[in-house]
């Protein structure tokens, strides 16, 4: 095996994550500053009578119902050479009309960006970053741009004949470490099939508050869904009332003290937010992440969940790679304040 470590990291069992960001903001934000494009069109009888966001449907098809509500809105749109508000207005064929189009932000997102990038590995076929914290990884409402997705682009022109820039799993926004990204349409379609057969094991550690108590050695067994009292959120569901997926972690705690638990964590599913709604549910949510209750420790802001290995066998080659980051400076520094340490057994 073919082993790429970075540094002090701890060396234990694998796991599977499938963590991904929630979708926090309105999709169909407009970009006011970039260039727009002026449309003139003329009303047929085939929307003679319509309304005017209909008719709009039917002589711009490329765009949104929405997304025209929206020029109306804005005043971009002319009714024979007088401002259109409302959509219900109705058209007769023969009129004239006058779009201001702008691009929306989605429709922006997938633009190349330079941004520093830490390879870890790279050959023909994919590469394995280390992603820092703070970094999204694919465009979503609320973060068009900025995204590892866009620095994928900008670094690799290969990258753009790959969907989604060769990204074939996520970490959240606030959660450090290791993930591969596929260079071509073979090696993703392979890794693809490979984190669906659990094939792909990743390790994470996490560092959590108020003392671990009982065995060093915990599974947890319970269905993830959407907090039925809050939608930004996921929780530990009942399936038999609330939608959810099974979902299975296994921790071990390293080390303890009476603040808090330095534990290693092993998923056999990759649900969102998974290793955190279970640390949550078990009374020991995370340093720093406050959706699930955790506070912040020192200058440790985010949530201290940091992917640390990642092992698979090469989709091309066949070669068992192995790979390992080392605890990030932030969660050092808040271990150190807790008198804890960061390597595994």
């Amino acid at each position: 095996m073919a082993d790429h470590s970075l540094g002090g990291a701890p060396g234990a069992a694998a796991a599977q994550e499938g963590e991904s960001p929630l979708l926090l903001a309105d999709e169909s934000e407009a970009l006011a500053d970039t260039d727009s494009e002026l449309r003139s069109l003329q009303i047929g009888p085939g929307q003679h009578a319509e309304r005017l966001d209909r008719a709009l449907v039917d002589l711009v098809p490329e765009f949104s119902r929405s997304y025209l509500q929206q020029l109306l809105a804005q005043g971009l749109v002319s009714l024979n050479g007088k401002p259109a508000l409302k959509a219900a207005t109705r058209v007769k064929a023969g009129d004239r009309v006058a779009l201001e189009m702008r691009p929306t932000l989605q429709s922006q997102a997938f633009r190349p960006e330079s941004m520093a990038i830490d390879v870890v590995y790279e050959d023909a076929h994919l590469l394995v970053v280390n992603k820092p914290a703070g970094l999204v990884v694919h465009p979503a409402p609320g973060n068009w741009s900025g995204t590892l997705l866009n620095g994928l682009l900008a670094r690799d022109d290969k990258a753009l004949l790959v969907p989604r820039a060769g990204i074939v799993h996520r970490l959240d926004k606030d959660t450090s470490g290791l993930m591969v990204v596929a260079r071509d349409r073979a090696a993703m379609d392979a890794l693809v099939a490979l984190i669906a057969e659990r094939k792909v094991k990743r390790q994470y550690v996490a560092m959590a508050h108020g003392a671990w108590t009982g065995a060093s050695t915990r599974s947890v067994d319970a269905p993830i869904g959407r907090d039925p009292r809050n939608r930004l959120r996921m929780a530990v569901v009942d399936l038999a009332v609330h939608p959810g997926k099974t979902a299975r972690t296994d921790f071990v705690c390293l080390e303890g003290t009476d603040q808090g638990c330095w534990v290693q964590c092993t998923l056999h599913t990759g649900r969102t937010h998974q290793i955190r709604v279970h640390m949550a549910s078990l009374r020991h949510p995370l340093v720093g992440d406050a959706l699930y209750g955790g506070s912040p420790v020192g200058a440790l802001q985010r949530q201290a969940l940091h992917a640390y290995r990642l092992a698979f066998a090469h989709p091309v080659t066949g070669e068992a790679l192995e790979f390992r980051a080392p605890v990030p400076d932030d969660m050092r520094q808040a271990l150190s304040e807790w008198g804890l340490g960061y390597n595994a057994p």
